[in-house]
């Protein structure tokens, strides 16, 4: 534990030490522009497409994507529609399908 504080330590002293630098313009800081692009929006349709192009249950679907069967039932239903994290896990399930048997997720 004492070592990783000591580490921790250093990092910041150095950043510290490398805002000093810059800001007495002795440096130049690296910049990077990163443009992430946002998960598509997924219709009940195409939820009902992906699970059964999977071949899963509505159940065996909702555990994957770590929500309840009535989620899942209400996607498909279009009561609800997937936000967040989980339709980038959608979109990764509809272009990657096979990394569900790859990561062992089954």
């Amino acid at each position: 534990m004492k070592e990783r504080k000591i580490r921790l330590f250093d990092a910041l002293k150095e950043s510290l030490e490398e805002a000093t630098q810059f800001y007495k313009g002795k440096i130049t800081l690296k910049n990077y522009e990163i443009n992430i692009k946002k998960p598509r929006q997924y219709t009940a349709e195409e939820i009902i497409d992906l699970r059964t192009r999977l071949k899963f249950s509505q159940a065996i679907f909702a555990h994957l994507c770590n929500v309840s069967p009535r989620t899942v039932q209400s996607w498909e239903q279009g009561n609800r529609t997937p936000t967040g994290a989980i339709l980038r896990l959608l979109e990764i399930f509809d272009i990657n399908p096979e990394i569900i048997n790859q990561q062992g997720l089954l």
